[in-house]
């Protein structure tokens, strides 16, 4: 057993080492694509509409700040492509109890999905379901909301071509830092 949890310790150090990590600078509205912390790529990406603050609660329109993982990465018929991450975080938990928002039960409940590595739970008054997706049919009009606006309801958003080429950089698991 231990012989086991050498190797598969060894194979996560050495796929960490080369790994691509995303992160997203809400005011400049960037994608990033780092490697060994150079840029490889940058993308305009739209956020949530509900202004600058973090995410605090479900329905608020706001992109999360922070540091999450890609936990999903599945079709859309919406989206085109749904890369979906770990939110809640466990600062957003903590954020959240300490602001009334979420019960002590519901704290330990996204608590023990960071602890033992499942999806948090996504019916919180805190939200979820939040990821980096494409823009779904491009029309003239969505192009262009997407380059003049932030429409997003807390995602982060990409142009469908942009989206399919994140995934040669991306697998579940993929470190995204989001920052103001």
């Amino acid at each position: 057993m231990l012989l086991l949890l050498s190797l598969f310790s060894h194979q996560q150090v050495s796929w960490a080492e080369n790994a691509y990590k995303i992160v997203i600078k809400r005011s400049e509205n960037k994608l990033l694509v780092q490697k060994n912390d150079k840029v490889i790529r940058s993308y305009h990406a739209a956020i949530g509409s509900g202004g600058r603050k973090a995410k605090q609660k479900e329905g608020d329109r706001l992109t999360p700040l922070g540091s999450y993982h890609i936990v999903k990465i599945k079709d859309s018929e919406r989206f085109h492509l749904f890369l979906q991450l770990d939110y809640p975080s466990v600062r957003d938990a903590i954020n959240g109890l300490k602001a009334g928002h979420i019960k002590k039960s519901q704290y330990r409940r996204i608590l023990d999905a960071h602890i033992f590595g499942g999806i948090p739970p996504q019916n919180t008054a805190l939200g979820g379901v939040i990821g980096i997706h494409g823009i779904g049919v491009e029309t003239k009009d969505k192009l262009e909301i997407h380059r003049i606006a932030n429409w997003t309801q807390g995602c982060i958003a990409l142009r469908n071509k942009e989206i399919d080429e994140l995934l040669t950089f991306v697998r579940v698991g993929t470190e995204v830092k989001i920052m103001e």
